[in-house]
């Protein structure tokens, strides 16, 4: 699964990574994996999963900037940032659900939770 998040510390952003960390067990397991990418400098990022205790791999997508949520069809020229773009991607890298959000407006990961059950 790729969560693309605008950016680190920001409210919304910190409450949504907060959510799969505290039910991880939802969102990764044997045949799942949670990244999490956002367009800030790799300290930005580093020092925000030290802080709020993020045990999944948070990316930094900030040089060339913005190039893999461009490739996802989620960087925002007019910010500099990816909105809030949700992936579940196959092992053959084939995109089976996906979610995109507005900056701003949090993000329901009860369709990913469904998508993933209808795939297991």
């Amino acid at each position: 699964m790729l969560v693309f998040v605008p950016f680190a510390f920001s409210g919304i952003c910190t409450g949504e990574l907060s959510e799969i960390r505290d039910s991880l067990g939802d969102f990764q397991g044997e045949d799942i994996q949670v990244l999490a990418i956002s367009c800030d400098p790799m300290y930005s990022i580093r020092a925000w999963v030290d802080t709020e205790g993020y045990f999944f791999p948070v990316l930094s997508d900030f040089w060339p900037h913005g190039a893999v949520a461009s490739a996802y069809g989620v960087f925002h020229e007019g910010i500099g940032a990816a909105t809030r773009g949700t992936f579940l991607v196959d092992r053959s890298g084939v995109i089976r659900w996906a979610l995109v959000n507005p900056p701003g407006e949090r993000r329901d990961f009860a369709g990913y939770r469904e998508a993933l059950e209808a795939l297991r």
